[in-house]
């Protein structure tokens, strides 16, 4: 895993990036959308403009998650990334709910006009760059272990799926199904809940201190095993810690040796689950003795 500051930077970098490029293209799909009459670029648009606020969030959660540990955040302050997500996807779900009323609106209304040639190529420009910026960030964020900087790319790809629903809708309402375009902003709206759904359900689960995959457990455990001293490996409770986990498990050594002895097993297995695995933050191991006869 890259070192604190350097892995800040990277994700500073790659966070300024796609700000600069949210900030284009939000203000080319909303002005567009008003002066070409496209009720799905326009959503489109406004969905860039939650791109730039959850990009933002990531940033300052990232840096935030560096903070060293102190009196009152003995672990650290790396759930902080999660927290962010968190608010990153309440962004998204709040944005979907007023895109989607302001489509159906549009469309009960039945004050619809053909959209012009001009919103479509930049429907377009939007698909590529969001593709784009998707496959660079989603990139970086496995690369610094960043949950934070992989749902923001997701995000960039739920805004390259927004576009091509827009490019649909404008199209058809240029062929003359008009009603088309205010139903491309309304699946736009549909696209951006659902992405904000999935992020919500997977930022609280680790909030929530749930488990994670059985194959990290079951490494913890082989790993443990193969300490000299260790009878039997029980009882393994990992969360998650920002990019890191948290290790709690239970060992069984024999009862014949001293405590001194044990707490040197203990040490054995913190040492070596550390040295052997980047993303575990900390290692707390309890000793039990087996049944001596």
């Amino acid at each position: 895993m890259l070192e604190k500051n350097n892995r800040y930077q990277e994700g500073k970098k790659v966070s300024y990036i796609s700000l600069i490029a949210n900030i284009l293209l939000a203000i080319l799909k909303i002005s567009m959308g008003f002066f070409a009459g496209s009720t799905a670029l326009i959503a489109d648009g406004f969905h860039s403009v939650s791109d730039m606020a959850s990009t933002l969030i990531v940033l300052i959660s990232i840096k935030l998650s560096e903070t060293p540990a102190d009196k009152n955040h003995p672990y650290g302050h790396e759930k902080a990334e999660a927290l962010g997500t968190n608010l990153l996807a309440v962004i998204l779900i709040i944005t979907a709910v007023f895109l989607s009323r302001e489509a159906f609106l549009t469309l009960i209304s039945g004050e619809i006009s053909q959209p012009g040639f001009v919103a479509l190529i930049v429907a377009f420009i939007s698909i590529v760059a969001k593709e784009l910026l998707y496959r660079y960030t989603i990139i970086i964020g496995k690369k610094i272990n960043s949950r934070a900087l992989i749902a923001d790319a997701h995000h960039h790809r739920s805004d390259a799926l927004s576009s091509i629903a827009a490019l649909i809708g404008i199209a058809g309402a240029r062929m003359g199904f008009t009603v088309l375009d205010p139903l491309a902003g309304l699946v736009v709206a549909v696209l951006i809940f659902k992405v904000g759904y999935d992020i919500l359900k997977t930022t609280s689960y680790e909030l929530m201190d749930g488990r994670p995959s059985k194959e990290k457990i079951d490494i913890i455990y082989k790993t443990t095993k193969t300490i000299e001293g260790v009878i039997d490996v029980s009882d393994i409770k990992i969360r998650s810690y920002g990019p890191r986990y948290i290790v709690d498990l239970k060992i069984v050594v024999s009862g014949r040796i001293t405590v001194r002895q044990g707490h040197n097993i203990a040490a054995d297995v913190k040492q070596k689950i550390i040295s052997e695995n980047d993303d575990v933050k900390d290692v707390l191991v309890h000793v039990n003795p087996n049944s001596v006869h």
